[in-house]
């Protein structure tokens, strides 16, 4: 059951994990570090990747703790850098336009920024959710 606190979706976690051994899932939750591990490793040799089944509902809870509701869509941004980042899309739609227009002329700035994003997506919509509800 989705909760008002929920920032990630546990729906869109597991069809992560589907790809897990890329690491998608664990960038999703806010894990980059285990994330880039199992992007290099297969998932941990494939068991890391199994075991993470069982984890999905705990790393949702712990990135709905961790990380600030808001306008701005967890989800909807990661689907963004996921599959438009080299556009730019995932920054312009939480209205970093200065950098979108950035990665739109630069293929996500040769890449580098899509890592970057990769990395810090989820604390970059936190602060900007964090500063909106403060604004009002």
């Amino acid at each position: 059951m989705n909760d008002q606190s929920d920032t990630h979706s546990k729906v869109i976690g597991y069809v992560l994990w589907l790809l897990g051994f890329t690491g998608s899932h664990r960038f999703y939750y806010g894990h980059p570090v285990s994330g880039t591990i199992w992007f290099f490793t297969a998932g941990l040799f494939l068991i890391g990747w199994i075991i993470d089944l069982f984890l999905i509902p705990s790393l949702h809870r712990k990135a709905s703790l961790r990380y600030v509701p808001g306008p701005i869509d967890y989800t909807a941004s990661w689907l963004l850098l996921t599959f438009l980042g080299w556009l730019g899309i995932h920054r312009f739609y939480m209205r970093k336009w200065g950098t979108g227009i950035l990665y739109l002329l630069t293929v996500g700035f040769l890449g580098i920024g899509i890592l970057y994003d990769f990395w810090t997506l989820n604390s970059q919509i936190s602060e900007i959710n964090q500063a909106r509800s403060r604004s009002r």
